[in-house]
């Protein structure tokens, strides 16, 4: 039996995650979780071989989680089932740690067959991810410079692009005003911008938002 903990911020994600992983025989959902502080309590008192795991949380997100899985070397795999675009996240995921990245919108079925091939020790990608991992490889070493920012600059970097005030990012990362426009200004230095309105189509030509 796949014994599995998810975690996701929306509950109603949460129930159609443990709903299609349900149907399969061969797969156990054990906790589930909304944040990184429910998730770790819950890596803490279930056993599992699988988290899947949603990127945007509030406070502390899915990056986060990963780095301190990786830190204390848990053989917990993770499966990052997120709705942020692939051809942004899925290598930034894989790199961080996670086995597999899937985006929301796929089938059902792509869950299922997803959990049970990171549990066998695999990486489990799509297609698309497929493609991009080989021209990754086969591409000069260059770097964008948005690869180079946190995951909390990142997503300054994206509610600031979408309109969002900054004291309305703190509420929702649930930090400090002071403490977002700290990311801000970092994220202004490594992306050799000067103000916001430059953030925003900066995010926007490379499709972050």
């Amino acid at each position: 039996m796949i014994r599995v903990i998810l975690c996701d911020d929306h509950a109603f994600v949460r129930r159609g995650i443990r709903d299609t992983l349900s149907e399969a025989v061969d797969i156990q959902v054990v906790a589930d979780a909304s944040s990184y502080a429910e998730v770790r309590e819950a890596l803490r008192t279930f056993p599992c071989e699988v988290l899947v795991l949603d990127l945007n949380l509030p406070g502390r997100g899915g990056l986060e989680v990963l780095a301190s899985l990786r830190e204390s070397d848990s053989p917990i795999k993770v499966l990052i089932v997120s709705m942020f675009p692939e051809d942004q996240y899925a290598i930034r995921c894989l790199r961080a740690g996670a086995q597999g990245y899937l985006n929301k919108a796929g089938e059902p079925a792509e869950l299922i067959e997803a959990v049970r091939t990171i549990a066998q020790g695999r990486k489990y990608v799509t297609a698309a991810v497929s493609q991009m991992l080989v021209e990754n490889l086969s591409a000069p070493t260059s770097e964008a410079l948005h690869d180079t920012l946190s995951e909390r600059e990142l997503q300054t970097l994206q509610k600031i692009a979408s309109g969002k005030r900054l004291s309305d990012i703190a509420e929702e990362l649930m930090l400090s005003p002071k403490t977002v426009s700290v990311y801000r200004s970092r994220v202004l230095e490594k992306l050799k911008l000067t103000n916001s309105a430059e953030l925003t189509v900066y995010a926007i030509r490379n499709s972050l938002v």
